[in-house]
């Protein structure tokens, strides 16, 4: 049978992510001083303004105008033409502590299972489910179709800070379609790239210059074909965009920062957040085992779901689904992920090691699939105990 499968992906510019990136860079100041702040910052913008918001407790001094301008400045919003830049947005901060309801849960919580370590005395910071997922479909244990929109992004965004096309502007859109024939990915169908521009380039260039330095430097040539469809700005032109074209928010783009639609998404989202907050910290471990499991060769596909309570450090549940590809069945699975992988939040973050400022990185392309070393939840070093199965 087939099938179409569509995941996008966006630049740095765009209004969503400059949240983003602000919010995890508030948070990477905060713990740079003090690995246990508590953060949970969020973002809004609009054209001329940066509203930050949101519950922080820390002995760390963070500037948040400074640090709010300066992340714009380095996404490339640095020119008063532009509509939205660096020295003339007004910055707003509605700031609290985090309420003592909450803390209480995470600082001591009392755990309702009879063990008496001490990764059980650190609870969720919240309830939630949080969803994990990995597939051999690409050397990023990612379905192509993520692969290859994020890829299309970070090229976009690399010839515009590089000077290639130099009248790009920081703004901008990638999505890539699939076609699967029995679950056998065959080719790709169509391609779509928006690009904000400088007025004073023609559709025409735009589209002759993005297909030759983004599109076929990122897209291998062999799953393309005479009818594979490829749009570039197809609205015209792009001109007006970031917040001065459209209002940004932390947190509005969860399945570009995840699986691109191929798995399930918990719903909350990740920048901005400390990693006692599990909705953050243990969809990367989720990913971290899920992604080790397909690298073992225990299934070609995987996706393991986790749920919390607030203040009770062990998950409530915890289930595998190999869709039919595991060497074993899922009940046998699981087992083996319970046997391996320990879910406790404060057991996360050793594991890990998520008390660093690492997170303003993984605010713009993704959060998964990537290759530096900071992105610790993508190593692979449980291939060989799990071979053992």
């Amino acid at each position: 049978m087939k099938k179409l499968i569509t995941s996008e992906s966006v630049t740095e510019g765009h209004p969503d992510k400059v949240c983003d990136q602000i919010s995890d860079a508030i948070l990477d100041e905060c713990l740079k001083q003090d690995k246990n702040a508590r953060v949970a910052c969020e973002t809004v913008t609009t054209t001329g303004l940066v509203l930050v918001v949101g519950e922080i407790s820390t002995t760390a001094y963070a500037p948040i105008e400074k640090i709010v301008r300066e992340t714009i400045r380095e996404i490339g919003y640095d020119d008063p033409s532009l509509g939205f830049d660096h020295s003339n947005v007004a910055v707003l901060t509605s700031l609290i502590e985090q309420s003592a309801d909450i803390a209480q849960g995470v600082d001591a919580s009392q755990d309702y299972q009879t063990s008496h370590e001490d990764y059980d005395k650190i609870g969720a910071g919240d309830q939630g489910m949080v969803f994990g997922y990995a597939d051999n479909e690409s050397d990023e244990y990612l379905p192509l179709s993520v692969v290859y929109a994020q890829k299309l992004s970070q090229r976009l965004s690399q010839v515009r800070r590089d000077g290639t096309l130099s009248y790009l502007r920081p703004d901008g859109k990638t999505q890539v379609t699939v076609e699967y024939d029995d679950d056998k990915l065959v080719r790709i169908d169509s391609i779509v790239i928006s690009a904000q521009h400088s007025p004073d380039v023609s559709l025409d260039k735009i589209r002759e210059d993005i297909i030759k330095e983004v599109i076929d430097y990122v897209i291998d040539e062999s799953l393309m074909d005479e009818n594979t469809k490829i749009y570039v700005n197809p609205t015209g032109k792009f001109v007006i965009g970031g917040p001065k074209g459209d209002s940004g928010l932390t947190g509005r783009k969860i399945i570009v920062d995840t699986y691109g639609g191929y798995s399930k998404s918990g719903g909350g989202a990740f920048s901005g957040k400390d990693p006692t907050k599990v909705d953050r910290s243990a969809a990367y471990m989720a990913r971290y085992a899920a992604k080790n499991m397909v690298a073992a060769g225990l299934a070609d596909r995987m996706e393991i779901g986790l749920s919390y309570a607030i203040g009770v450090a062990r998950p409530l549940s915890i289930y595998v689904d190999s869709f039919g590809t595991g060497k074993y069945d899922d009940e046998k699975l699981l087992d083996i992920v319970k046997e391996n992988f320990d879910f406790r939040p404060q057991a996360i973050i050793d594991k890990l090691d998520l008390q660093r400022p690492i997170f303003k990185k993984t605010a713009a392309f993704g959060h998964f699939g990537r290759s530096d070393s900071l992105f610790s939840w993508e190593t692979l070093d449980k291939v060989e105990d799990l071979k053992k199965y």
